[in-house]
């Protein structure tokens, strides 16, 4: 059994020094160690030994399992090395390869500008207020002084749903229905930033559907003056401190009077160029007092409280500042036309 013992030590030992991997290795320490291999049948053979011979053959057996067992955890060793030696070799990344390039996203020239736009006036006091884009009838056109039949609507052809719903063709509802929540007591200071749809031939300077930023100021003392100071303050802001401004009789049913205001050219400083079709100045947005009939409309004592309003087109602002020529540009995502506003 003694000699049985030792051939079976110097056999695995042999085995696990030729092992080259650790699943050979594995297959080892199952064959000669586990409860089926040879090693444990000795064991059970001990009972017929004498007693005198069985804590002998029972230590001897323990010697052969320990170095069999030294043996393989040296082996594994040197195994598990080897391996992860070969892992990081395989999976060497070579440093002086050129890496590849990650596309990083561009900020939109109309959210800029609009981002912008908001920053400049909250600095001024106003709140950015929102409202539905498929609006009723009656904040859209009534509550602004034009009722049903009036002639102006035809200015602004709309999408209807019913005869009572459709898309607004402006900013000015969120206007109403911010008056309305106020319940007749000032101050009122916002701007609406907004999505606003018209039935429009889409070309190089229209589309169908737009962005469209109006301001909106009403409490008691709001007077002409306050109205152009504040469009000078945003003219300066955006296009350059020399700009100069002039505002023109016009006409809108929601306002009296009523004005549109046009800046210096930047390009010519006023001489005249093709940006300005030679006339020095360019055209940037229409403004003017609250008509009495919608502070009214909307709860306000049109003999204690005054008020203004103002309204501009993002994507003119953003084509007038960043030089774009076709409307059409802000809503093709052409990524060679995005990625010219790439933020530093």
């Amino acid at each position: 059994m003694q000699e049985r013992l030792n051939e079976l030590q110097q056999e695995a030992i042999a085995k696990v020094e030729a092992a080259t991997n650790l699943k050979e290795l594995n297959d080892i320490r199952v064959a000669y160690l586990g409860k089926k291999g040879p090693i444990t049948e000795v064991l059970r053979g001990m009972g017929k030994l004498s007693a005198e011979e069985r804590p002998k053959m029972g230590a001897l057996v323990n010697v052969v399992r320990e170095q069999i067992t030294d043996k393989l955890s040296a082996k594994q060793a040197i195994l598990e090395k080897e391996e992860v030696e070969k892992r990081l070799a395989s999976e060497t990344i070579d440093v002086t390869l050129p890496g590849r390039p990650v596309t990083v996203g561009s900020h939109h020239p109309l959210t800029a500008v609009i981002e912008e736009i908001e920053d400049l006036f909250m600095g001024m006091g106003y709140s950015i207020a929102e409202g539905p884009e498929v609006e009723q009838d009656y904040y859209n056109f009534e509550a602004l002084n034009l009722p049903k039949g009036h002639p102006a609507r035809d200015m602004q052809d709309s999408f209807y749903i019913t005869e009572e719903i459709l898309l607004r063709t402006h900013t000015s509802p969120v206007q109403a229905r911010t008056m309305k929540k106020h319940e007749g007591k000032g101050p009122v200071k916002i701007i609406c930033p907004g999505k606003v749809y018209r039935r429009d031939n889409d070309d190089a300077t229209h589309s169908h559907q737009f962005m469209q930023i109006e301001g909106l100021v009403v409490d008691e003392n709001i007077r002409m003056s306050d109205l152009k100071g504040t469009l000078d303050t945003f003219a300066k802001k955006m296009f350059g401190e020399d700009r100069e401004i002039r505002l023109r009789p016009s006409f809108f049913p929601f306002t009296e009077p009523s004005v549109e205001m046009d800046i210096s050219c930047f390009k010519c400083s006023g001489k005249g160029c093709n940006v300005c079709k030679k006339t020095g100045w360019i055209e940037i947005l229409g403004a003017g007092m609250v008509h009495p009939n919608v502070l009214e409309m909307a709860g306000f004592d049109s003999k204690r409280y005054t008020g203004f309003a103002f309204g501009m087109g993002a994507e003119r602002i953003a084509m007038l500042k960043y030089g774009i020529d076709d409307i059409r540009h802000f809503y093709t995502n052409d990524l060679r036309f995005l990625q010219q506003f790439k933020r530093a």
